[in-house]
């Protein structure tokens, strides 16, 4: 993940109409948050198998 990549107005708007009213996400919208979430996670190296 880049160091100036932020969460769009769209996501921002989508996860407080779910904090507020968890019920009331749709399928595409839950979608967009985890998306959104995963694609922020800071990178991971491999394991290396250890020998």
């Amino acid at each position: 993940m880049g160091k100036n990549e932020k969460t769009g107005k769209g996501v921002g708007s989508i996860a407080s109409k779910g904090l507020q009213k968890p019920g009331t996400l749709t399928n595409k919208e839950i979608k967009t948050l985890a998306a959104s979430a995963l694609t922020q996670r800071p990178d991971h190296k491999k394991p290396t198998g250890r020998k």
